[in-house]
C-alpha cells in the first residue's frame, strides 16, 4: 500500500465497525465472538451504546426485536436486564401475538455496561477516531483511514453511524452541525460514500427536552407503576425484585395546542429549514397538533433517565420549536406549571442510504464486503439497530469464511419482517418496527422466539453448547406435555364438574381429554391444575407456551397453512444475472423496480411496490421457459 503525507500504516484486521451504537455494539460482538479479529471505531467512546431519546429498551414489536436478538446470541437483551429501573409486559389485555416486554432504562449505567462488555471481549478493539474514508479495490472493501491519517486494512466493514452522519441539530430559528447530545457529528465519510457512488437521503427525527424533577409536581398526574412479576429480555437471565422507579401520565390542553399553533411559523419544520423526512410514527408535538387537529390533548409520560440524575424524559413532547416557546408550552401542561428545562427539546437532521440498494445480508449489492446496518438504512429505534448490527456483524463473518449469508425470512423472525421490507420496499420516511408489518404474528411471538431461532444462533456459533441444551430440554417438556394433555382424559366426576361450575363453563356429560377443557376460555393452565393430578413439574416459560399452543391451535395451524404458501414462492429462486428489461410482457415499472432491487425468489418479487399480480405470472412462465431450455 502505498501511502501519502501524514498517513500511516496502522494494522489489519477483519471487520471494522464505524460507530458504536447499538447497532455497531452488536455487530463488533457478533464477529469479534465468531473469532473475527474485529475493530469498533466511534466519534466519542463517552456516546458508546448511547440513548439520545427516549431512554427505554423494548416495547409494542420492538421487545419481539429484542428477545430474538438474545436468542441469536446479541447482548441488548443482557444488558438491559442489567439496568434495568422499570419493567412493564405491554398489551396484557390482548392476546399473547402482542405481548411486548418495555423496560426503563437507567441510560449512563446502560452505556456503561455495554462498553465495558466491548472493552472486555476477546478479539474486540475499541478506538476513538472519525473515519472519512473508505478504500475499494477491485470493488471489495480495502482499508479505511481515519481523520489523522490511520490506515487499516480490513476484509470487511460495517457502517452503522447512526444520526451522526452530516448531523444538523435545529431548535427553532437556532441551528448547528452536531450529533446527538453535542457530540461531534460525522461530516467527511458522507463525501466518501458519494464518491463510491452510494446516494444518500436527509432523514429527520427529534427528542423532547429533559426536565429538572425538583420542578416537577406529581401528585398532579398518573402514577405509572412496573410489573410485580418481573419477567427479563434475556432467556438466560433471571432477575428478582428490585426498587422499580416511578413514571407518570400527564397531557396536553387546548392551551398547549395554542401556543403551538401560534409559533408554527418558528419551526424549522414548518419554515421549511429542515429538508429531511421525520419519522410518521413517532411525530413531533407539533405535527401531532396539525396531523390531529380533533383531538383535545395528547398523552406525555414523565420517565426517569437514571438513578444517579434528577433528569426527567418527557417522552411525547418531541420538538423543534425555539426554547422560548417550549418552555412556555411546557408550562402548561399540569404538573409542569414551574418546570425547569435540564436540555431543550431539538430535531436533528442526518445522511442515510437508500436500503433497497442492499441486499438481504445487508451487503451493499456493488461492493463486495461493505455492510451497512441501523440508522443509516433509514430505520429509527434501538431496537430496530441492533438487530440489524447483529446480523451484519454475522454476515460479515459468514462473508469471510466463503460461507451462504444468514438470512431470516418473514416467517422466521421480526428481524426478517424488518430486513425484508426495508431492502424490498425501500423506505421514504424512517422506518419502525410494529406488530402490524407482520403478517404471521401468531407464529412470531415475543414467548417463543428462543424456539424459532436457538438452533440458528448455536449453529452459527453464538450460543453456547450449555444454553443450547437448556433449550432442547425446555423444547422437549413442551412437546411431551401438550402431547400428554392431549391424550389425558377426565371423567365427569362432582369433583371435575364442581370444578368446572366454579369458573363459569359448561359441566361434562362424557369424558374429556385435558386439552380441550385448556382450549375454554374460561380455563386456564394454572387453574387446571386442581383436576390434573398427573401434572408434570414445569417452568413458568414451559406453562405459558404450552398454554398458547393448545389455546391458539387452530389459528396456528392455519398460520402455518399460509406459511407454506410463503415459502413455494420464495423457493422460486430468481438469478441475481437476469435482465428484466429484456423480459417481454413485465409493466414498464416492474422492469425498473426488478432491475433495481433484483430479488433473490419470486416471493421477494411479489413484495415490490409496483410489481403487479400480472408481473409475477410473466415472471413465473420466464422461470419455467428458462427450465425447459
Amino acid at each position: 500500500m502505498k501511502l501519502e503525507k501524514g498517513e500511516y500504516y496502522a494494522g489489519d484486521y477483519d471487520v471494522a465497525v464505524v460507530g458504536a451504537g447499538h447497532a455497531g455494539c452488536e455487530a463488533g460482538l457478533a464477529a469479534a465472538r465468531l473469532g473475527m479479529k474485529t475493530l469498533i471505531f466511534s466519534i466519542s467512546l463517552e456516546a458508546i451504546a448511547n440513548m439520545p431519546c427516549n431512554p427505554h429498551i423494548g416495547g409494542s414489536s420492538k421487545g419481539h426485536l429484542v428477545r430474538e436478538i438474545d436468542c441469536l446470541g446479541g447482548e441488548m437483551g443482557k444488558n438491559i436486564d442489567k439496568t434495568m429501573i422499570q419493567i412493564k409486559m405491554l398489551n396484557t389485555s390482548k392476546g399473547p401475538a402482542v405481548h411486548s416486554l418495555r423496560a426503563q432504562a437507567d441510560r449512563k449505567r446502560y452505556q456503561m455496561e455495554m462498553k465495558h462488555t466491548l472493552e472486555r471481549q476477546e478479539n474486540l478493539e475499541l478506538k476513538q477516531a472519525e473515519i472519512v474514508s473508505i478504500g475499494v479495490k477491485d470493488g471489495k472493501v480495502d482499508f479505511i483511514e481515519t481523520d489523522i491519517g490511520a490506515i487499516y486494512k480490513i476484509k470487511s466493514l460495517i457502517v452503522a453511524t447512526g444520526t451522526y452522519l452530516k448531523g444538523k441539530i435545529f431548535i427553532g430559528e437556532y441551528s448547528k452541525e452536531s450529533g446527538p447530545d453535542g457530540v461531534f457529528p460525522a461530516n467527511k465519510l458522507s463525501n466518501c460514500l458519494k464518491d463510491l457512488g452510494i446516494e444518500l437521503i436527509r432523514f429527520k427525527t427529534g427528542t423532547p427536552a429533559r426536565i429538572n424533577r425538583k420542578s416537577i409536581d406529581f401528585s398532579k398526574m398518573e402514577v405509572q407503576k412496573g410489573d410485580k412479576d418481573i419477567i427479563p429480555f434475556s432467556l438466560e437471565d433471571e432477575i428478582k425484585e428490585f426498587n422499580q422507579q416511578d413514571c407518570y401520565l400527564t397531557y396536553t390542553n387546548e392551551k398547549t395546542h395554542e401556543i403551538i399553533r401560534e409559533n408554527l411559523h418558528r419551526s424549522p419544520l414548518y419554515a421549511g429549514k429542515i429538508e429531511g423526512t421525520g419519522p410518521r410514527y413517532c411525530p413531533s408535538i407539533e405535527d401531532k397538533v396539525i396531523r390531529f387537529s380533533d383531538k383535545p390533548r395528547h398523552q406525555i409520560f414523565i420517565e426517569p433517565i437514571g438513578l444517579d440524575t434528577d433528569e426527567m424524559y418527557a417522552q411525547g413532547m418531541s420538538s423543534s420549536l425555539p426554547e422560548d416557546v417550549q418552555i412556555k408550552m411546557y408550562r402548561t401542561i399540569q404538573g409542569l406549571e414551574h418546570c425547569e428545562f435540564t436540555r431543550p427539546a431539538y430535531a436533528i437532521e442526518y445522511d442515510t442510504i437508500d436500503p433497497s440498494k442492499l441486499k438481504l445480508s445487508l451487503e451493499y449489492k456493488d461492493i463486495d464486503g461493505l455492510f451497512f446496518a441501523g440508522q443509516i438504512n433509514g430505520t429509527s429505534g434501538y431496537e430496530e439497530a441492533a438487530c440489524q448490527g447483529l446480523i451484519a456483524g454475522i454476515n460479515s463473518f459468514l462473508k469471510i469464511k466463503g460461507k451462504k449469508p444468514l438470512i431470516l425470512d418473514r416467517t422466521q423472525a421480526y428481524i426478517g419482517v424488518l430486513i425484508d421490507d426495508i431492502v424490498t420496499k425501500g423506505t421514504n420516511e424512517p422506518y419502525r418496527m410494529m406488530t402490524s408489518r407482520a403478517e404471521y404474528r401468531l407464529l412470531l411471538r415475543q414467548d417463543n422466539a428462543d424456539l424459532r431461532l436457538t438452533e440458528i444462533g448455536h449453529e452459527i456459533g453464538l450460543i453456547s453448547n450449555e444454553r443450547y441444551n437448556n433449550f432442547l430440554n425446555k423444547k422437549q417438556n413442551i412437546e411431551n406435555e401438550i402431547e400428554r394433555l392431549k391424550k389425558q382424559v377426565v371423567k365427569p366426576t362432582d369433583e371435575v364438574n364442581n370444578f368446572l361450575k366454579a369458573h363459569n363453563t359448561s359441566v361434562l356429560t362424557t369424558g374429556s381429554k385435558l386439552a380441550e377443557l385448556l382450549k375454554r376460555t374460561e380455563i386456564t393452565y394454572k387453574n387446571l391444575e386442581i383436576i390434573d393430578k398427573d401434572r408434570p413439574e414445569l417452568t413458568k416459560q414451559e406453562k405459558e407456551e404450552v398454554e398458547i399452543e393448545i389455546k391458539y391451535e387452530g389459528y396456528i395451524k392455519m398460520e402455518k397453512e399460509q406459511v407454506e404458501k410463503f415459502k413455494k414462492m420464495e423457493s422460486k429462486e430468481l438469478s441475481e444475472d437476469i435482465i428484466y428489461s429484456e423480459i417481454k410482457g413485465l409493466s414498464l415499472e416492474a422492469r425498473q423496480k426488478l432491475d433495481k432491487i433484483k430479488p433473490t425468489s419470486i416471493g421477494q418479487a411479489s413484495r415490490i411496490s409496483g410489481v403487479s399480480p400480472a408481473d409475477i405470472n410473466v415472471l413465473l412462465i420466464y422461470l419455467q421457459m428458462q427450465k425447459n431450455k
